[in-house]
């Protein structure tokens, strides 16, 4: 498919770059062949203009003589036609032109070609083309000559049309081959921008084609098991009261994981659609992260780990999260980690981050939260750092860290995983949203690091 669509382009590329060759291509040839023609025109012109005066007009030794009607003869002029084209013969005939002189009745007195061109006399001034034979063309401007009304002759110059032809015939060689060269390149040029173009719709396909793998794959198991137990609960028809609501107890709790994954699929959804406005306020980002560090404090608890606040240089240093201080003196140490966003966005971002971290974690490790001020190439941010002591993940996994569904550590899924593979997928829509970014340090059985540099912004509230 996408390579039938990147052929399809890299055609249109060429077609649509051929086509405006061919016109530029033709407009050259117009030019140059106009102007061409004109120049053989304006040469013929001049010659004219030069036989023209260089004409002796004498008078005519057949002059009417006075009548008893007619006072005076009338005048008669001709032209001595040796004298005037004495000296212009061998000048035009080192410019390609032959000149030939007609009488006032239209009969040749006078050429420069060998042989009489079988053409009739007719005055064109502007000039034209005029076939003699299939391979002898010519180029001509005839040109009344008259001195004071009378008519002493007709001017025919002549330049042979090769003059035009042969420079025409080679520009279109030269034209036709630099188009052919330009669409080759065109077309190599336009398969290498089609396959730049298509890769990341190639990519987009391929993650939507594994999202959908992994979505479906995620869906069938808790679907799955609900119909299994929800199928022996009602086929039994003496239930035992115990049994009954272990069963109801495993459809209720696989219930709220595909509650969960499905909220989580939808933000994403709406997230990367635009379909959540994102109007950011003032947020202190110290109250965020106590209300998160409170509520996971329960889990620590449960676990046996250790839940370390380590804050800003305002407070007196670091302590469990079951020691912070009242939300009013939090707020006061924290008066310079305000961030511009959404509330609920930055909690449900270190509620993932946190709960990742406790729930790769052993029982006996420890779970740190720090976060201070910092400021990078003259901007200031905030920066939040998760870090614990857990399972870790190795280099390969860690590429793949903030793609969806991907949990294909084996120590992640024996360490009871029960999560959607979502969680940092979810995280970073929420930092780039925030023009921020998040970072992933880990290394295998020695633990993780996820920094957070969101940008300050707003006011102390």
């Amino acid at each position: 498919m996408f390579q039938a669509t990147r052929q399809r382009l890299a055609l249109w590329y060429t077609a649509v770059t051929a086509v405006l060759l061919l016109l530029f291509a033709s407009g050259v040839y117009l030019y140059v062949r106009t102007t061409l023609v004109e120049r053989v025109d304006d040469t013929l012109n001049h010659v004219v203009e030069i036989v023209e005066r260089s004409l002796v007009i004498e008078p005519s030794p057949d002059q009417i003589p006075p009548s008893p009607t007619r006072l005076m003869p009338a005048p008669s002029l001709q032209v001595n036609v040796e004298a005037s084209f004495r000296d212009n013969a061998h000048t035009v005939e080192d410019d390609h032109i032959d000149l030939e002189w007609f009488s006032p009745g239209g009969v040749l007195l006078w050429s420069t070609l060998s042989d009489l061109l079988p053409l009739p006399l007719h005055v064109n001034p502007a000039g034209e083309t005029v076939r003699v034979a299939p391979e002898f063309i010519l180029r001509q401007i005839t040109e009344r000559v008259e001195v004071e009304g009378q008519v002493l002759g007709y001017l025919r110059v002549s330049h042979p049309w090769f003059e035009v032809t042969k420079p025409s015939r080679r520009l279109i060689v030269d034209l036709a081959l630099g188009t052919s060269l330009m669409v080759g390149a065109v077309a190599g040029i336009g398969w290498l921008l089609s396959g730049i173009a298509m890769a990341p719709v190639r990519d987009s396909y391929q993650q939507l084609k594994q999202f959908t793998a992994d979505a479906s794959h995620e869906l069938r198991n808790p679907i799955a098991v609900i119909q299994t137990n929800a199928q022996v609960a009602l086929s039994d028809p003496d239930p035992d009261v115990t049994t009954q609501q272990r069963q109801f107890q495993v459809i209720e709790r696989l219930t709220r994981r595909l509650g969960r994954l499905v909220d989580d699929l939808l933000f994403l959804a709406r997230q990367e659609s635009g379909l959540i406005a994102f109007t950011p306020a003032s947020i202190m980002l110290g109250g965020v992260l106590e209300e998160v560090l409170e509520e996971q404090q329960v889990i620590a608890t449960e676990k046996q780990l250790d839940l370390i606040y380590e804050p800003d240089i305002g407070d007196p240093g670091p302590r469990s999260s079951s020691m912070l201080p009242a939300k009013p003196a939090l707020l006061d140490h924290k008066h310079a980690l305000v961030v511009g966003g959404d509330a609920s966005q930055l909690t449900r971002l270190f509620t993932n981050l946190i709960g990742n971290a406790l729930q790769y974690t052993p029982a006996g490790g420890r779970v740190s939260v720090a976060v201070k001020p910092i400021k990078q190439q003259g901007q200031a941010w905030v920066q939040v750092t998760v870090q614990d002591t857990g399972i870790g993940m190795d280099a390969e996994a860690l590429a793949h860290s903030f793609d969806r569904f991907y949990r294909a550590d084996p120590a992640r899924l024996r360490s009871g995983d029960q999560g959607t593979g979502l969680g940092l997928a979810i995280a970073k829509v929420i930092v780039d949203t925030h023009r921020g970014h998040i970072y992933l340090d880990s290394q295998l059985n020695q633990g993780t690091t996820v920094t957070v540099l969101l940008p300050q912004g707003g006011s102390k509230p």
